[in-house]
């Protein structure tokens, strides 16, 4: 059973934004050392209840906070999205050396994203 794995904040100055989780909750933010733009978000330690996230740069109007779902496939929940009236947003998209992703709206307008891990993604 697919389970959240990570919520991904957007924001329109990703330094003001990780400043502020940082001076507010105590939030460890690092900018990414990968192909993107993007902040790894520690929230706590692995012993501790609770997930981690992440925070990109906002490139849309009505991009918010997205929860994403770890899938084994996403090729797998593609077509069970679409049949069961969800809209496929941004089709599976590589983040190469890392996974794939994929973003959703549910039948109620939520924004929701998958991922797969999959060191061989290009």
């Amino acid at each position: 059973m697919p389970r959240i794995s990570y919520l991904d904040f957007s924001a329109d100055d990703p330094e003001r934004a990780a400043s502020f989780y940082n001076k507010v909750f105590g939030w460890q933010i690092n900018k990414w050392d990968g192909p993107l733009e993007y902040w790894e978000i520690k929230t706590g330690e692995p012993n501790e209840l609770g997930i981690d996230g992440g925070l990109s740069k906002r490139d849309r109007i009505g991009q918010w906070t997205t929860p994403f779902l770890n899938v084994s496939s996403i090729d797998e929940y593609t077509p069970k999205i679409e049949t069961s009236g969800g809209k496929i947003i941004e089709s599976k998209t590589a983040i190469p050396g890392i996974g794939y992703t994929l973003l959703f709206k549910d039948t109620e307008c939520n924004l929701i994203g998958l991922f797969e891990e999959n060191k061989d993604a290009k």
